[in-house]
């Protein structure tokens, strides 16, 4: 979707301000929200958990915090995947109407293997790639109303197939709750005159990870 999350290229948006020494949590409650999105049981669709941040109308999202986003997002997620009840999310408390279909809760020793565990989105895929590298292409100039990973700023614009990194969950499908769908991911060099114009600096260049979908002849 279309959204004030998708900042690439975008330009008048404040200075760049890195932190030195920046601490992995300013606050305690930071670190309780990362554990929390962690342990949730809709921890295992990584796509439909950006797109709940995706969701988060712009006036609300431009001023929060990036650990405001994500407990707003995880709040969201569990409310309507019917994981927790409005009452229980306003009281912290069980509430007396159990939601069917919650797994029990676990305890911390029981979550250690599922959270230090590493997946995988990497699939396989019976279908030849519609590519190659080497072969120059166009990013598809598309407007989807659900999540995607294809910045609007490559959308229309012409690079180079440097690498394919095989078939992986598509994102797009994934978000939705419509089933992983897996298709081919390329890596595609875009030079930075293609994307900004002539004066842009002639060295710069942007490589995206992205799928087949996105893609088409050029």
């Amino acid at each position: 979707m279309n959204g004030v999350h998708d900042m690439g290229g975008m330009v008048n948006l404040g200075e760049l301000a890195p932190e030195e020494n920046e601490p992995v949590f300013h606050e305690p409650w930071e670190g309780r929200v990362f554990a929390m999105t962690l342990a949730s049981p809709t921890r295992s669709n990584l796509d439909y958990g950006r797109h709940q941040r995706e969701l988060i109308p712009g006036p609300d999202y431009l001023p929060m915090t990036y650990y405001e986003r994500w407990f707003r997002s995880l709040s969201t997620a569990l409310l309507r995947r019917g994981f927790v009840t409005a009452e229980e999310m306003e009281t912290g408390r069980t509430s007396s109407g159990a939601v069917p279909d919650a797994p029990p809760p676990r305890r911390g020793a029981e979550m250690i293997g599922g959270l230090t565990r590493r997946g995988s989105y990497i699939r396989e895929r019976s279908a030849a790639p519609l590519f190659s590298v080497g072969q120059r292409v166009r990013a598809r100039n598309i407007n989807p109303p659900g999540h995607t990973r294809l910045p609007r700023y490559v959308r229309g614009h012409v690079g180079v197939i440097e690498r394919l990194n095989g078939a992986h969950v598509f994102p797009d499908s994934n978000a939705r709750l419509a089933g992983e769908d897996p298709q081919y991911l390329y890596n595609v060099r875009f030079a930075g005159k293609e994307l900004w114009g002539e004066e842009a600096d002639p060295t710069l260049s942007v490589a995206l990870d992205l799928w087949e979908p996105y893609l088409e002849h050029a």
